[in-house]
């Protein structure tokens, strides 16, 4: 391998390359040397040189890696260049991924349990678009699989970790969401882009909900 001779210069050509977002595994198989903590002070180094000239967008750290991102306080210019449809995700589904995010791992039935409601087609749908994933398995007759949030979860919502979510001490009176902690987490849900489905994203037979507007910071380099 090359001599690294500018470990920053590197680093941003990393994650600027990068498919998603870097992980600190990706970026140590190039930068051996370099451990997490300095890493992080080079991420912060290059985002006050972007700041400094300028630049219309930085390094976020999203879904436990660093992706480029425009700024926030373009977000606004950037939607209304960008006018397509877009896909949005219903109240019922909003709902079960809050469950989801707040209390996995659980089944299907624990999930049931807290909306009140067969949730069987809402999974389904956040399964197809890569929002939940299965975890496990219960140990418990018929072994029934155990849920949690994605990689792709974590990424939409600009989230480093499930640690930053809003706390949130109970999930309770999940049909009045405004002015909870649990909407100021779907506050910076982000749209997702349409490839078929139902053009608002409803679930079969459900009235459709209009998700919150996307994070300003949503769209990728």
């Amino acid at each position: 391998m090359a001599r690294v001779e500018n470990p920053s210069q590197v680093l941003e050509a990393l994650i600027f390359a990068s498919a998603g977002p870097a992980t600190i595994g990706q970026i140590r198989r190039v930068l051996t040397r370099l451990k997490p903590a300095r890493i992080a002070e080079l991420v912060q180094e290059i985002n006050r040189s972007l700041e400094e000239t300028g630049r219309p967008y930085e390094i976020a750290e999203v879904a436990g890696g660093y992706q480029f991102r425009t700024r926030a306080d373009l977000g606004p210019l950037l939607q209304s260049a960008q006018p397509e449809r877009k896909l949005r995700l219903s109240r019922p589904a909003l709902e079960t991924l809050s469950v989801v995010a707040y209390k996995q791992p659980l089944t299907r039935a624990e999930i049931e349990n807290l909306r009140c409601v067969d949730c069987g087609a809402v999974l389904k749908g956040l399964l197809e678009r890569d929002l939940v994933r299965i975890v496990g398995r219960r140990d418990a007759p018929g072994r029934p699989a155990l849920y949690g949030t994605s990689a792709t979860f974590l990424e939409t919502f600009g989230l480093g970790s499930l640690g930053d979510l809003p706390e949130l001490r109970e999930i309770a009176a999940l049909d009045e969401l405004e002015g909870t902690p649990l909407d100021a987490a779907l506050g910076a849900a982000a749209e997702l882009d349409a490839d078929g489905g139902d053009e608002d994203g409803a679930e079969p037979g459900e009235e459709p909900a209009h998700a919150p507007e996307p994070p300003e910071d949503g769209a990728t380099l």
